[in-house]
């Protein structure tokens, strides 16, 4: 089998969507499938790889790190039929999406596609929810005819069917465990941001308004986490001068953060905050579950799928600071139920292993193949 995948975001770009398809095509390279991606170029250094082709591109305005590609179609068209592959997979409905469906449809290629992000849901974060019915329209056009359209999490898998989409299945999200490990925990952390408070809060993330980053500010002044409380903010965003500005004393900006440094900060926190509503999964809280803290994240999209409530954290009401703050109290005041959450934190998360996952989906589009392949002969 020879795959064919087209994204408007891949590594090294900073998402859930561009991390994804990177570990999938590292899975296909170790299976010795071969792929060919068809992405722009990046906001960020890139490596030069041949099966990789990028193209001149735009930032788009919702999301900047998902890029507008111009692609080269009679280039593009050239090295497809060099390569002929027998799947095209699509990850994202703008113009390098757009390509790879015209061409699997002129040249009869079965298609599949990924959906990893809830584009409507962040309308109304920039006052655009006036354009929620063009864009489910335009959203319906482009999946139609995907022979399989694959998602994160079954809260995902109900919104789409609830709008009639067809030929759904859920593509679960692993998490690397050896990365991503308890024994990161250090003092080092602390030390390195001057935190003095007995507790350690982390959120880490896109620091935008679709986070719902509005709700982190509030829960963060709640009276009763001004004592004894410090809040360490990884990640970067067009939302970071605002937040920097209303922040308060107790909280710390990280910035841009990876690797092993980013592990130490999950696994050296008592608590990971997640308030954003809009997740189709929320890879960043299955990270801080696999360093052994628990996680407190709004009761909504693809988190359902793997916070288990008063288990190994708590689901709280979206955009509301008064539940974060009393489900953070109460693991804060528990000594007992903060070591069992985070126990069970790492637990869960060590059964999501990122190859029987993609091994899965490799399933899936073999039976694709097979059943394309059946109504050609038939």
């Amino acid at each position: 089998m020879k795959v064919a995948i087209f994204t408007d975001t891949f590594t090294p770009d900073v998402n859930g969507c561009a991390r994804t398809l990177k570990r999938y095509t590292d899975f296909l390279e170790k299976k010795g499938i071969p792929y060919k991606v068809f992405a722009p170029e990046s906001t960020h250094e890139t490596q030069f790889s041949s099966s990789i082709r990028r193209f001149a591109s735009l930032p788009f305005f919702l999301y900047p790190e998902c890029r507008l590609a111009l692609p080269n179609l009679i280039q593009m068209k050239a090295e497809l039929r060099e390569f002929r592959p027998d799947l095209i997979h699509i990850a994202t409905p703008f113009n390098i999406g757009l390509a790879g469906l015209k061409y699997a449809k002129k040249s009869n290629i079965p298609v599949v596609g990924s959906y990893h992000t809830d584009f409507d849901q962040y309308l109304a974060y920039y006052d655009l929810h006036m354009f929620s019915k063009l864009l489910w329209k335009y959203m319906h056009w482009f999946h139609k005819s995907f022979q399989k359209i694959f998602v994160p999490s079954h809260e995902t898998l109900r919104q789409l069917k609830m709008r009639q989409f067809r030929n759904l299945s859920i593509w679960k999200r692993g998490v690397d465990c050896c990365l991503f490990n308890p024994a990161f925990r250090t003092e080092k952390v602390r030390e390195q941001y001057g935190i003095k408070e007995r507790y350690l809060l982390s959120y880490v993330g896109r620091l935008a308004p679709e986070k719902d980053l509005e709700t982190l500010l509030m829960t963060a002044d709640h009276p009763s986490l001004q004592k004894d409380v410090h809040w360490l903010i990884a990640g970067d965003g067009p939302f970071k001068k605002e937040l920097e500005k209303r922040a308060p004393a107790n909280m710390t900006f990280a910035g841009y953060v990876k690797g092993e440094e980013l592990s130490s900060i999950y696994a050296s926190s008592d608590l990971f905050v997640f308030p954003s509503p809009t997740e189709t999964f929320g890879n960043a809280a299955l990270e801080a579950l696999a360093c052994g803290t628990p996680v407190v994240g709004a009761d909504s999209g693809g988190l359902k799928d793997f916070i288990q409530h008063g288990k190994n954290g708590f689901l709280a009401e979206p955009k509301n600071p008064e539940a974060f703050a009393a489900h953070i109290l109460e693991i804060l005041s528990n000594d007992g139920l903060k070591k069992q959450m985070g126990e069970e934190a790492r637990s869960y998360a060590l059964a999501q292993s990122w190859d029987a996952i993609f091994e899965r989906l490799l399933s899936e589009c073999e039976g694709v193949l097979a059943e394309c392949s059946g109504e050609r002969t038939a």
